[in-house]
């Protein structure tokens, strides 16, 4: 179901879309990112397998995945990892992985790949959000050059993601049922952090023009950069994250044991 709650909403998501399952039969689907190649990757948490669908195929990318949950991309095209087994690691091309994140860590959750080639990501369970510095992640970067460090605790942080200009960071705490929106200091440190959207959000994303999308209790909840709540989109099952797809447009969403599109008008935020 898909339901405006201004006008507005209609200018990101045609009034007769449908949402519609892509793929199903999981334990528990997560962190879904679509590569520049074309093909999704999402995240089967219990199973501990990293899957790729591509054009209707369905194979798993990585096997004992330690618990792998959020997913993105560098510049590169690398894989990144937020592993709730305790770490966050980059796969290279040549299947390796790289830990970029470890000590101290109790259940990574979510990442975002900033374009300085910094990420951010968060440990739930440990209550803090962390910035992995570029000399470490970037281009070029590897451990132990650079630097994980700590820039906001909170009770249980979930989701993250960037503003289009990334000068703003979100972050969903599920315990206090609050998204918060913080500016990014020049040395990538959280600033003026605010409230933005009485939600209990799990995974969001951003588009191009500053519209918040977040996986809320039963719906993707989607908001603009004032906090002002559009529309929402209602599929089969509970939703736990979504992206953007094939030229960061239309949007997957995962949700519980399945996958689902729906296609939309406005273009998602590129962070990689």
């Amino acid at each position: 179901m898909i339901e405006a709650k201004h006008d507005s909403f209609w200018n990101l998501i045609a009034r007769d879309a449908a949402v519609k399952q892509v793929a199903t039969g999981f334990g528990f689907t997560e962190g879904p990112v679509f590569s520049r190649r074309g093909y999704l990757l999402f995240s089967d948490i219990p199973n501990q397998r990293i899957h790729k669908w591509e054009r209707g195929e369905l194979t798993a990318l990585r096997e004992n995945s330690n618990k792998a949950n959020g997913l993105t991309f560098d510049h590169q095209g690398r894989l990144l990892a937020a592993e709730g087994g305790g770490r966050v690691t980059r796969m290279e091309k040549n299947g390796a992985l790289t830990v970029l994140a470890e000590e101290g860590l109790k259940g990574p959750n979510d990442l975002v790949y900033a374009i300085d080639g910094s990420v951010y990501f968060t440990d739930l369970t440990g209550g803090r959000v962390y910035q992995i510095t570029r000399a470490r992640s970037g281009v070029g970067g590897a451990p132990p050059k650079g630097e994980v460090r700590i820039v906001l605790e909170t009770p249980a942080p979930n989701g993250v993601a960037l503003s289009p200009n990334q000068q703003q960071l979100y972050v969903a705490d599920v315990k206090t049922s609050m998204v918060r929106v913080f500016t990014l200091a020049p040395d990538g440190a959280l600033t003026n952090g605010r409230d933005f959207a009485p939600l209990r959000v799990d995974g969001l994303k951003t588009d191009e023009s500053g519209n918040v999308w977040m996986a809320a209790r039963t719906a993707i909840a989607v908001y603009d950069a004032q906090g002002r709540e559009l529309g929402s989109i209602t599929p089969p099952e509970q939703p736990s994250n979504c992206c953007f797809g094939e030229g960061f447009r239309g949007l997957y969403i995962t949700a519980r044991k399945s996958v689902y599109h729906v296609p939309t008008t406005v273009v998602g935020t590129r962070t990689f």
